[in-house]
């Protein structure tokens, strides 16, 4: 072969090879997913504009060293060294347990697999590795998120069914054996009182899921205030009195008539008077109602067992339940004040809440009118 052919041959092998790099360039800026090319003394050969976004990252990435570009972390928080782990790859792996560490101090869970490949164009490239990094932040959330629901749920099932499963048995047991209307009565009725909470559960799920899919309709209403109040303090009043509590009601005189849902409003309120009486031993529970400018604002306030700085930051967190000794000793799931702020957005309420510990809390919802058309 002449010179002239040597010299075409290889011309067209570099154009060609500078097409191949256009092309795995294009293709790998095309992808959602972060990739880093990574040579086998760590430095970063090739990345694209997922890789720069995923790891919050400006300017050129190319030549540095990829152990002070990604602060990786395991699912116990320990460091990782990076390079020491692609240099120990000997085969493509995958890995969902990562952590990366942001500079403001925040985190993500990271998807990465790593693959040795030849960093050039046959099997002749240098060895090097290639890194296809994935933020599943969202996935992860929601896996805990089933875990702890599927936790809970079977917890909380589980007690009221053992409880009335005894109850039952030890009636039928009594009515065999000696008759005792009074014991049957009272075992029927415990297992009665846990049908209720069975019941009171599975609609909590059951507005959870709708309210989850947005699918819960308003139906706007015209409600008077102060005949909502006096309703809902009648029905509390057996409740309360049986706990020796004072059940009060502040209204104020100027009360107008009130555009909102009112199914949705009843559910928000009932839920603050259930609580405040739940947790309050002694001394009262108030319901109040003011007007504000195209509203009304409702409060419901108790001498009760209040809250923590700590608990008020996540009651309205799914499935939260304080780990003060007065709370668990109290049925729950944890749904109630998750449920009734996703209610109270509906109506476009805002709920504020102030307590303190021991000294009891408040619960005030604001509730602006609604057009017809909401």
């Amino acid at each position: 072969m002449d010179a002239t052919s040597e010299y075409i041959k290889k011309d067209q092998q570099n154009n060609d090879a500078a097409l191949e790099s256009e092309w795995l360039n294009g293709l790998i800026g095309s992808m959602i997913d972060g990739v880093l090319a990574i040579d086998a003394q760590g430095s970063i050969v090739l990345y694209n504009g997922a890789a720069l976004n995923l790891l919050d990252k400006n300017g050129n990435l190319t030549g540095k060293k990829i152990g002070n570009i990604v602060e990786l972390y395991d699912k116990d928080n320990n460091p990782i060294d990076v390079h020491k782990m692609i240099q120990e790859t000997k085969i493509p792996a995958t890995n969902r347990d990562y952590l990366l560490h942001y500079g403001d101090g925040s985190k993500a869970n990271l998807y990465i697999s790593i693959a040795p490949v030849h960093l050039g164009y046959g099997s002749k490239g240098d060895l090097g590795y290639v890194l296809l990094m994935r933020d599943i932040t969202r996935e992860k959330s929601l896996e805990e998120e089933r875990d702890e629901f599927i936790s809970v749920v079977s917890h909380e099932l589980r007690t009221p069914i053992a409880i009335t499963e005894g109850n039952i048995s030890n009636a039928q047991f009594i009515a065999n054996k000696s008759g005792d209307i009074e014991a049957i009565k009272k075992a029927l009725s415990d297992a009665y009182g846990q049908v209720l909470f069975l019941s009171g559960l599975v609609n909590d799920l059951s507005t959870l899921s709708r309210a989850e899919r947005g699918v819960l309709q308003i139906s706007v209403d015209e409600i008077h205030p102060d005949k909502l109040v006096h309703e809902l303090a009648d029905g509390y009043k057996a409740q309360a009195m049986a706990k020796g509590l004072e059940l009060k009601t502040h209204i104020d005189s100027e009360l107008k008539i009130l555009h909102s849902s009112n199914l949705y409003l009843r559910e928000i309120l009932h839920n603050f008077i259930t609580n405040a009486i739940k947790y309050t031993e002694k001394g009262s529970v108030v319901i109040a109602a003011q007007p504000i400018e195209d509203g009304v604002q409702f409060s419901v306030s108790d001498t009760g067992i209040g809250m923590s700085r700590s608990d008020q930051q996540k009651i309205f967190t799914k499935f939260f339940r304080s780990e003060d000794y007065r709370t668990r000793a109290n049925n729950g799931t944890g749904l109630g004040l998750y449920i009734t702020q996703k209610l109270a957005s509906l109506i476009r309420a805002e709920i504020v809440s102030t307590s303190e510990l021991n000294h009891g809390s408040t619960f005030t919802l604001i509730v602006p009118n609604l057009p017809s058309e909401a």
